[in-house]
């Protein structure tokens, strides 16, 4: 069984959305991991051990969109190009998957995601997709979160958890 694992990065009070910029999140902190905050070497280190475990990619549809149109060509995320990337989507068409980005496929819910954890390989690692993850979490199918969480309260952008009544959940 594949595990399915949740990277990114979370100010303290649980906003995961826009940390870099990218396409507008309609809230006022749109860029936030880098504008006027510290960086820390060793925090970052997290992201470059990520990448020999990452055996596959997943993407919400606005994340791909995003990180499809400016990583394939990207130095820094070579690595990528030649991973799996699934997208999963119930709007995205094949037509509109970029080429040149190495395999990519799209799944059309969260049975989808989980028919695929249950096949053979490694680590599947989501990146970004805020609204992706919750859902997953939400339907039990995320294994394990990489977070780096940023000394920052935000107050406006997306979490991660949702704040409806269910289980506690443990962290290890």
């Amino acid at each position: 069984m594949r595990s399915l694992v949740y990277t990114g990065f979370m100010s303290l009070d649980g906003i995961v959305d826009s940390p870099g910029g990218g396409p507008a999140e309609d809230h006022r902190s749109g860029g936030w991991v880098f504008n006027d905050l510290e960086f820390v070497p060793a925090a970052w280190s997290l992201k470059g051990e990520e990448l020999t475990d990452t055996t596959a990619l997943m993407f919400g549809r606005r994340s791909y969109e995003a990180f499809a149109a400016v990583r394939p060509g990207s130095e820094d995320h070579v690595s990528y190009k030649k991973l799996p990337k699934y997208v999963v989507s119930t709007t995205l068409s094949d037509d509109a998957l970029i080429h040149g980005w190495g395999p990519t496929a799209i799944l059309r819910s969260a049975e989808d995601v989980a028919a695929l954890k249950e096949g053979e390989g490694g680590a599947i690692y989501i990146h970004g997709s805020a609204e992706l993850a919750r859902r997953l979490s939400d339907a039990g199918l995320i294994d394990q979160y990489n977070l780096l969480v940023f000394p920052v309260l935000l107050g406006a952008g997306k979490s991660l958890f949702g704040r409806a009544e269910g289980p506690t959940v443990g962290a290890s």
